[in-house]
C-alpha cells in the first residue's frame, strides 16, 4: 500500500485531466426538475456509473420512480478495512434566469476570480464538484496500490427536488446499504475560503399550521365588534405568549433535551473569524434578538426556536373594510436542536393554543413535517481523525460548525440506516448556488481530493 503523500503527488500531477473529467460531468444538463432534461439526468447517472467501472469498481444505474440512482461498491486491500458510504447528488437547479449568465452554465469555463481561478458552470459547487473531490481521491488511491476503506457510492439524482424516490429506494436496498459503519457527505461548506470545517450538527424542524374560527361568517364590525371574540386578536395574543421577554419559548417542556455547548467548543466559536456586526448589516440590522445572551453562531447552530412564517385574517386587498373576520390562520415552525423530540413539542404547541381559546372558538391543525435534529458525538473517534486530516491538509484547525437548517439525507441515514455521517464539504459562500454564475474555487476541487484523501486514510489508520 503505498503512502498517503504518493497518492498526494498524484492527486497534484493529475489536475489536469481531473479538471477535464469534471467539466465533461458539469457539460450534461441534469436539471432535475424539469421532465424536459429526463435524458440527461439519465446521461449524468450512466456517465458516473462508467467512472466507477473505468476504477475497477462495481457499478449499476439503479432504476427508481424518478430519476435514477447509481450505486457503487469498492473493496479495500485490508480485510479489516473500515467500510464507508460517500453520497453525493448529480442533479442540478435550473439555470433560469439565462440572462443573467456570463456565459452558457453548461459549458464549464476557468475564470479569474478575486480568491484565484474559480470553475463556473451550473452544478460546479452543488454538487458536482464536491461530488468529483472524492471520487477524483479514490482514482488517486487505485494509482497506488488500492483503497485503504471499503467504499459504497451513492449518487442520488433528485436532491434539488427534494429526493421522493430515496426513502423508498433506502427502505428496498436497506440490506445493502447499512453495512458501511459511516457516511460521508460532500454538500456542505467550509469556514471560509482557507479554514475547513466538519458540520456536527443539524437543526430539525417542526411545522403547523393553526386555525381559528369563531363565528359562522364575516360580521360587519360595528354591529357586532365588541361583544364578539376576534380570532385575529385570540391570535395575536397567542403569538405573543409564545415568547418571554428574555427571548425564550414558553411551550411546557419545550427546552427538554436541550443541551449546553460543551466550553471547549463554544471557545472554539468565539475564536472564529465572525463579524457579528457585519452580518447585521446585510440584512439591514444593528441588534442581535431572540434569546438575550447567546451569540448568533450559537443562536443559528444550537439553540431552538418558534417562528411565525405568515398570519392571515380579514380584509387583505386596498383600502379598508370594517369586517370581523370570522378565521384567522398563522404557519409556525420549530427548529429544534439535540435530543428535542418533534412529536412533544408539537403536542406541547397544541394543548398552549387551545388553553388560550375563548368561548365557541375552534381550532383546526395542519401538520407540515417534522424531523428532530441531529448531532454527531463530539467524541466521535471518526470526527476527531477527519478534524486532524483536514487540520493537516489546509494548516488550520478544521471549525466543528452546526447549520440553522436540515440536510434531508443526513436524516434519512439516520433514521433509516441507523447510520451517522460525517458531513465535509468545500464550498464557499458565494458559490451563488441555485443562482446565475454558479462557481467553485479551483483550490477547494483541488484541495477537496487531497483532503478526501487524507481523511480516508485517517479512517483507515
Amino acid at each position: 500500500m503505498a503512502t498517503i503523500d504518493a497518492v498526494l503527488n498524484t492527486i497534484d500531477a493529475n489536475l489536469p485531466a481531473s479538471t477535464q473529467r469534471l467539466f465533461d460531468l458539469l457539460s450534461i444538463p441534469s436539471v432535475s426538475t424539469d421532465p424536459a432534461y429526463t435524458q440527461h439526468c439519465q446521461r449524468a447517472a450512466n456517465w458516473l456509473a462508467d467512472q466507477l467501472k473505468g476504477l475497477g469498481y462495481t457499478a449499476d444505474v439503479r432504476e427508481t420512480p424518478g430519476h435514477p440512482i447509481v450505486v457503487g461498491h469498492a473493496k479495500a486491500k485490508r480485510k479489516d478495512a473500515p467500510h464507508v458510504l460517500f453520497y453525493g447528488h448529480y442533479d442540478v437547479q435550473p439555470a433560469d434566469p439565462l440572462g443573467l449568465w456570463e456565459s452558457d452554465p453548461f459549458a464549464p469555463r476557468l475564470v479569474a476570480g478575486k480568491d484565484g481561478d474559480e470553475i463556473v458552470a451550473r452544478g460546479a459547487s452543488d454538487d458536482k464538484g464536491q461530488l468529483m473531490t472524492f471520487v477524483e481521491a479514490c482514482r488517486a488511491f487505485e494509482a497506488n496500490g488500492g483503497l485503504p476503506c471499503n467504499v459504497t457510492f451513492l449518487f442520488e439524482g433528485e436532491e434539488e427536488t427534494g429526493s421522493p424516490s430515496l426513502p423508498g429506494f433506502l427502505a428496498a436496498n436497506k440490506d445493502e446499504l447499512s453495512r458501511p459503519d459511516i457516511a460521508l457527505v460532500c454538500d456542505t461548506s467550509m469556514w471560509n475560503a482557507t479554514t475547513p470545517a466538519i458540520t456536527v450538527m443539524l437543526r430539525g424542524l417542526a411545522q403547523e399550521e393553526v386555525f381559528i374560527r369563531i363565528a359562522s361568517h364575516d360580521l360587519h364590525s360595528g354591529m357586532f365588534g365588541g361583544p364578539v371574540n376576534n380570532p385575529v386578536h385570540v391570535l395575536a395574543k397567542i403569538i405573543a405568549d409564545l415568547h418571554d421577554d428574555e427571548g425564550r419559548v414558553t411551550l411546557p417542556g419545550f427546552y427538554a433535551g436541550v443541551p449546553e455547548i460543551p466550553e471547549d467548543i463554544a471557545e472554539q466559536w468565539r475564536a472564529l473569524d465572525f463579524d457579528e456586526a457585519k452580518w447585521l448589516g446585510e440584512i439591514g440590522l444593528t441588534r442581535i434578538g431572540g434569546e438575550k445572551g447567546r451569540g448568533i453562531l450559537e443562536q443559528i447552530w444550537a439553540r431552538p426556536t418558534c417562528d411565525v412564517n405568515g398570519v392571515v385574517g380579514g380584509y387583505t386587498g386596498k383600502g379598508s373594510k370594517t369586517v370581523l373576520p370570522a378565521e384567522a390562520s398563522a404557519k409556525f415552525s420549530f427548529r429544534l436542536v439535540g435530543k428535542q423530540d418533534a412529536k412533544a413539542v408539537l403536542e406541547s404547541f397544541r394543548a398552549f393554543v387551545r388553553e388560550r381559546l375563548p368561548a365557541d372558538a375552534k381550532v383546526e391543525f395542519i401538520n407540515h413535517g417534522a424531523s428532530n435534529a441531529l448531532q454527531l458525538p463530539f467524541g466521535s473517534e471518526a470526527l476527531n481523525r477527519a478534524r486532524r486530516a483536514l487540520s493537516e491538509e489546509w494548516g488550520k484547525e478544521a471549525a466543528l460548525t452546526g447549520c440553522g437548517g436540515s440536510i434531508p439525507i443526513v436524516g434519512a441515514f439516520k433514521r433509516d440506516l441507523n447510520m451517522d455521517a460525517l458531513m465535509i464539504g468545500f464550498a464557499l459562500d458565494d458559490d451563488r448556488i441555485h443562482s446565475p454564475n454558479e462557481k467553485y474555487s479551483y483550490t477547494s476541487f483541488h484541495k477537496g481530493a487531497r483532503s478526501w484523501a487524507r481523511v480516508l486514510d485517517a479512517l483507515a489508520s
